[in-house]
């Protein structure tokens, strides 16, 4: 089982990290944990269908 907790400063990460030793649970730090560069295109696509700014593309032709 995976939970991903995103602190917004290192005193907030501190306090997390306390809970979690304290509660006896087992997590691993990481500085990135997903590619950023994706993240970013993941919302520029959001973007682009709230405007209506996408394409249709037939069935047939979606592998083509």
């Amino acid at each position: 089982m995976t939970i991903t907790i995103n602190p917004k400063n290192k005193k907030e990460l501190a306090k997390i990290k306390t809970i979690l030793k304290a509660i006896e649970v087992d997590f691993i730090e990481s500085e990135d944990s997903y590619d950023k560069d994706f993240v970013l295109k993941i919302e520029k696509s959001r973007k682009e269908i709230s405007k209506g700014e996408t394409k249709k593309i037939a069935l047939d032709d979606l592998w083509k």
